[in-house]
């Protein structure tokens, strides 16, 4: 359906945006997109590093389970 839109229909759209919230209700609402794919970035780079640190803490990890006394 959205295959066709081209530049002319987005500059279109474009307008209409404008006209309809005006300059500064779109700048600020780009901002705010802006915040949140900063946001989001920041928390998939932290997950990745948190599951890379527990990788490697499990790999150092050579410590021998306990031993039950009551199964000796």
């Amino acid at each position: 359906m959205f295959q066709n839109i081209g530049l002319p229909g987005l500059l279109l759209i474009a307008v209409v945006v404008l006209v309809l919230f005006g300059k500064g209700k779109v700048s600020s609402l780009m901002g705010e997109v802006g915040k949140g794919i900063t946001a989001f970035k920041k928390g998939v780079n932290d997950g990745t590093k948190e599951i890379e640190d527990a990788q490697v803490d499990k790999a150092r990890d050579v410590t021998p389970p306990p031993v039950d006394k009551d199964k000796v």
